[in-house]
């Protein structure tokens, strides 16, 4: 089984929207680490759990070039054998692909809650997204309404 790990964009962009839940819904259980709990700056709900990084040389290392967030995301996401880190900022999600980390966006998300009937329509979640600063263009938007059937 895979360990999933957030980074704060993502928790950000589910709690504008008052979706959190889709997350839990899709992948039962999330962990965040301590800097990106300081990020996301709210109060996180019971069932994410907060994991401090064991390898703080390798995220020092990382944080010279990314956030803090997106720097301890990817240092937890190497500590398990099997992780799905969900990530949407492109820096790091290069350097997450050029350490064989498996990752997913906010919006690839939104595909596998339709494929697990966590959501019935991603078309209505985008909506939601539209209405906030998060902007996401007209093609990609297309692409995800397409693996969903909805276009």
């Amino acid at each position: 089984m895979k360990t999933i790990i957030a980074d704060t964009s993502c928790l950000i962009i589910y709690d504008k929207i008052n979706k959190l839940e889709i997350l839990r819904d899709t992948f039962f259980e999330l962990m965040v680490t301590d800097e990106v709990a300081e990020e996301f700056g709210g109060e996180l709900p019971g069932w994410i759990t907060k994991r401090q990084i064991a390898k703080q040389d390798q995220y020092f290392e990382l944080a010279m070039n990314l956030e803090k967030g997106e720097a301890s995301s990817i240092t937890l996401a190497l500590e398990f054998e099997k992780s799905l880190l969900i990530i949407d900022e492109r820096k790091g999600r290069k350097v997450a692909e050029k350490m064989k980390i498996e990752i997913i966006g906010p919006l690839g998300v939104l595909i596998k809650a339709k494929e697990k009937g966590a959501i019935e329509s991603v078309k209505d979640i985008l909506n939601l997204i539209d209405k906030t600063n998060f902007r996401i263009s007209d093609s990609i938007k297309e692409q995800v309404l397409r693996k969903t059937g909805e276009l």
